[in-house]
């Protein structure tokens, strides 16, 4: 934002529109105090302000230099007060990545008068002039390129007229104790609206990017898999694909790791230029690829998907790398931890078709994808007993599980509807079910079931929940302390139909209590600070005609849910929680989480990744080699515990489904189908192939490419931490010098529905020879 100005010249003359002029607290403020008393004026909160107030109000903004407070006047009466600030400083530090050139806006509107009063009725689109004049003030006076404001999303009257004269809207953020729409305009577009509607990512400026960085990742990940191989010509890489040639540069770390400079990526076909573009590239790549033709349309459509997410992402924005590892400025670690969880970009560090999502439309899309930061309301269903299985932990009774989980009121609330129904609340448990999967799944697949009253609608719930990049789970935002909640969500999402097991979910408290007994006994774990976050209660219905036969079918898997403890009560004073997939991730200009939270820790890049492996690495590999345990310890699976930007112990989440044990392990009777024994080169994989290829070969890229710490000082660091983890029960060696190279998207493409058998996920494993460990012996 420009330096403060003191003198301005009165702008509007010339246009016809209300001159700008700066506030003058002493003559003014009786004026404002006016208008905020107002109801029309309830969003500004300052309706007790007596004059004195107000004018201490304006007096502190003009003695701020970041901020500026002006009076608009027409025919030399006032008619509006308007406030910028830059928005690098003020209010919008933790949401907004600003720019030179960016300034924030605020505006007051003279109420209309009241029927009857002298000096005429309501202007005309005099709103509308007093827009267009603070926003033409703010580009020839101020000298902004942007202009900035985030009104309540509530307050649809002025986001209309922001609309009007060019603002384009971006996301809803927390911002100022509200939660507020943050919108933008290029000032010159000023008077142009945003009228594209909801498809307004869908324009070329917005899908360009995303079909480079799309296509990047392919080339990457594609060949980090042995599908392609790109040839060296000069200081560039070529890959001739079908009639297309693509030329880009790269570095090659370990683990062939390509890292794409996304800038130098062109595509040309005879020699001239054309357009890049993902879907192409797989049909030009499909015989390599080796995608079934009966799946074929199915990855090109979570392709499809995944583009259009990542351009709503583009024209989104987001927060900063840096605010990102800072967190919020008013301490407030649930918000800070959910501004980072709707960050995130990648939606999976390995996967090209990431974000497929296939069921979502534009609204729903808007409603319930993570990185869009919105909020829902689960739909409750009674479900009749005989019919439902409710699993609880150990330690927690199905009344303590209610109490803990629903207020009093609602579950009263719940009663009554089933009494007014003349059926008995005592034959019914209560059953959160997503809202889409309510109205796309419940109501029509199970409609005999609600006919029946086996399953009986008892509308939305009072909590508002958070969508994670786990797409079937949602943070409370209502009450942090409470449980995640995973639901059923049948959308095709990255390789699977995202339904959940009844079956499944029967044993999952059981199979999380022997966990977390195991990790809370052993003081290894304990010095790690090692945590596991239980999920503790779940529940599964199979009163519907598809649970009649043993014949396997999605329908099984629609209704079913589970609840895992939230992160926050076990934090301390000076903690605050992270998704660990921001190590990986990249902002809107390319700058690094990761980088940032070694720079905000002010300690040395080794120290900091050395206490960063041993919250994370150790406990992992102390686990296999002690217990027999593996976990799916992928980035989206970790919270990380910050303090003053550095980890200092994890949680692990997501057991019930994806743990197992490799060895001749007692496990608790009904969940021994979490045993799967394994010899040492397949157990090793768990750590091979999840965490060093998994995440850790973005991360030593990531801070290698950004000067940070060079990638083979990174390996040695992980190499001294794993001879250090190794327990005693089963000392596998992980200094073998290579490993098979198990690889993800070759699951994924060769079947694009299930690409694993969750039962016998060890057998599914598709294999490209072997790979060279960083931390082998030489």
């Amino acid at each position: 934002m420009s330096a403060p100005v003191t003198v301005a010249v009165p702008s509007g003359r010339a246009t016809g529109l209300p001159s700008v002029h700066p506030v003058d607290p002493g003559r003014d403020a009786a004026v404002v105090q006016s208008w905020l008393a107002h109801p029309a004026s309830s969003w500004w909160g300052m309706p007790d302000h007596d004059v004195d107030a107000v004018r201490a109000y304006l007096r502190a903004v003009g003695d701020d230099p970041a901020q500026q407070g002006w009076l608009l006047r027409r025919h030399g009466e006032p008619i509006a007060y308007a406030e910028t600030y830059d928005p690098a400083t003020v209010l919008l530090t933790d949401v907004w990545d600003a720019e030179p050139g960016d300034v924030g806006m605020h505006l007051l509107v003279a109420p209309p008068p009241a029927a009857g009063a002298s000096g005429g009725g309501r202007v005309h689109c005099l709103t509308s002039a007093v827009m267009r004049a603070v926003v033409e003030h703010c580009r020839d006076v101020l000298g902004a390129r942007r202009v900035v404001v985030e009104p309540d999303e509530r307050n649809t009257a002025v986001q209309r007229k922001n609309a009007e004269v060019g603002f384009r809207a971006l996301r809803v953020v927390d911002v100022d104790g509200k939660r507020a729409l943050l919108s933008v305009l290029d000032t010159g577009r000023i008077g142009r609206p945003d009228d594209d509607g909801p498809a307004a990512h869908l324009r070329p400026e917005h899908l360009e990017p995303a079909q480079r960085h799309l296509v990047a990742k392919a080339i990457a990940e594609f060949t980090h898999e042995r599908l392609i191989a790109p040839r060296a010509d000069g200081d560039a890489w070529v890959l001739d694909a079908g009639d297309s040639t693509y030329r880009f540069r790269a570095r090659v770390h370990a683990l062939e790791h390509w890292a794409l400079d996304e800038a130098s990526l062109t595509r040309t076909r005879a020699g001239s230029p054309v357009p890049i573009d993902a879907q192409d590239l797989v049909l030009a790549l499909r015989a390599v690829l080796g995608i079934p033709d009966e799946l074929l349309g199915t990855y090109l459509e979570e392709i499809a998907s995944t583009l259009a997410s990542a351009a709503a992402k583009h024209r989104r924005g987001g927060p900063s790398a840096a605010q990102l590892a800072r967190g919020r400025s008013d301490g407030d670690v649930v918000a800070s931890f959910q501004d980072a969880e709707a960050a995130m970009t990648e939606g999976h560090p390995a996967f090209v078709a990431a974000n497929g999502r296939i069921g979502f439309g534009l609204d729903e899309y808007r409603a319930y994808a993570p990185e869009t930061g919105g909020r829902f309301r689960y739909r409750w269903l009674a479900a009749r007993r005989e019919h439902t299985h409710l699993a609880l932990a150990a330690d927690r009774t199905e009344a303590q599980h209610w109490a803990a989980e629903l207020d009093a009121a609602t579950v009263a609330g719940f009663r009554a509807t089933l009494e007014r129904r003349g059926l008995d609340p005592a034959g019914y448990t209560w059953f959160p079910v997503h809202p889409w999967q309510w109205q796309h799944r419940i109501a029509v697949t199970f409609a005999p079931d609600l006919g029946r009253q086996d399953l009986v609608d008892l509308g939305e719930g009072p909590d508002e929940h958070q969508p994670q990049q786990s797409i079937r789970t949602a943070f409370n935002r209502s009450r942090p302390a409470r449980s995640y909640v995973k639901t059923a969500l049948a959308v095709q999402n990255m390789g699977f139909l995202r339904g959940m097991s009844p079956a499944y979910m029967r044993a999952a408290p059981a199979v999380n209590d022997w966990v977390a007994g195991l990790v809370e006994a052993d003081p290894v774990l304990a010095d790690a600070g090692f945590g596991v976050l239980r999920e503790h209660a779940s529940i599964g219905y199979t009163g519907d005609a598809y649970h009649r036969v043993d014949v396997v079918s999605p329908q099984r898997k629609m209704l079913a849910a589970l609840w895992r403890e939230s992160p926050v009560p076990r934090l301390a004073p000076g903690e605050r929680p992270i998704t660990m997939a921001a190590l990986l991730h990249r902002d809107a200009r390319g700058r690094s989480v990761a980088a940032a939270l070694v720079e905000q820790s002010g300690l040395d890049a080794v120290v900091w990744v050395r206490r960063y492996l041993a919250a994370y690495v150790r406990p992992v590999v102390h686990c296999l080699t002690e217990h027999q345990l593996l976990f799916m310890p992928h980035g989206e699976n970790l919270v990380l515990v910050l303090r003053d930007g550095v980890v200092s112990r994890v949680f692990m989440k997501d057991i019930g489904e994806e743990v197992v044990v490799v060895g001749d392990v007692a496990v608790p009777a009904g969940t021994e189908r979490i045993v799967q024994p394994a010899d040492d080169d397949e157990a090793a994989l768990g750590v091979f192939t999840d965490v060093f290829d998994g995440v850790l070969r973005y991360l030593a890229a990531i801070l290698d490419e950004d000067g940070v710490l060079p990638a083979a000082q990174f390996w040695r660091l992980v190499g001294e931490c794993v001879d250090g983890s190794v327990g005693r029960t089963r000392p596998i060696d992980f200094r073998v010098p290579d490993f098979e190279h198990s690889c993800l998207n070759r699951l994924q493409l060769r079947n694009t529905v299930q690409m694993v058998d969750l039962s016998g996920q060890t057998e599914s494993l598709i294999r490209a020879g072997r790979m060279p460990n960083p931390i082998g012996r030489r």
